[in-house]
């Protein structure tokens, strides 16, 4: 029995025939999209652990650094060292459409391409470990940007999947069995209605049979009756 009141009509019946195709080929692009979902985040997942594994020794390299600096330079050079930088970088942001999903995507430029720049101060009263901090730093830049593109990605790739799993399982699971079991009801409700107007057909025949064969009885006796009369009469002489 359905699990909601329906009308057993040819009319409804068609009506589910079409949504149950429809919801059918919607379960299968949806599967298909989850499953490339599936591929794509597990690339984004590979690439993120390399990045992070990346940024990570790359951020070591520039604390370590930066820790000897700090060690060998007092407070106050450090900080006037490092208190007015000269290159500055621009950040733009835009979208990536991936499986109807829009990822971010960095870009950042400097003002000048001198590599030289990155170094806010001169040489002379600074620790070479100081070079090297600023160095790590800036060539961990990318990486991080990048990071966090893939892990932005990889954060909104999950919240698709779920959303689509969750289609496919609803339409799986409920809409298509549900459809299913009311095309079988109302199938079964027409077949018994036709059974019944067949059956009843049949008495409507066999009752105006037999009323034509009473009818015709009626009337031969009636036509008997009548000739024998005739035949009986006295003949005059």
């Amino acid at each position: 029995m359905p699990s909601t009141t329906i009308n057993p009509t040819r009319m409804e019946l068609t009506r589910l025939k079409g949504r149950l195709k429809t919801a059918q080929r919607g379960h299968k692009l949806l599967k298909d999209k989850r499953d490339e979902l599936m591929k794509q985040f597990m690339d984004v997942v590979r690439e993120n652990r390399a990045l992070r594994r990346r940024v990570e020794e790359g951020l070591m390299r520039a604390h370590g650094s930066f820790t000897v600096a700090a060690a060998l330079m007092s407070p106050e050079m450090l900080e006037q060292s490092l208190l007015y930088p000269k290159q500055s970088v621009e950040l733009e942001m835009s979208f990536q459409n991936i499986m109807s999903v829009d990822v971010p995507r960095y870009r950042f430029r400097t003002h000048s391409q001198e590599r030289g720049e990155v170094y806010p101060y001169g040489f002379a009263q600074t620790s070479g470990e100081l070079d090297d901090a600023v160095d790590a730093m800036s060539q961990v830049l990318q990486d991080m940007l990048r990071l966090a593109e893939v892990e932005k990605t990889s954060q909104l790739l999950a919240e698709e999947i779920e959303k689509t799993r969750r289609r496919v399982n609803a339409l799986e699971y409920v809409k298509i069995p549900e459809m299913q079991e009311n095309i079988k009801y109302i199938t079964m409700k027409l077949d018994e209605n036709e059974r019944a107007n067949t059956i009843r057909l049949m008495k409507v025949k066999d009752m105006i049979l037999k009323e034509a064969i009473q009818d015709k009885r009626e009337a031969d006796a009636k036509a008997i009756q009548t000739f024998g009369g005739e035949d009986d009469a006295p003949t005059a002489t």
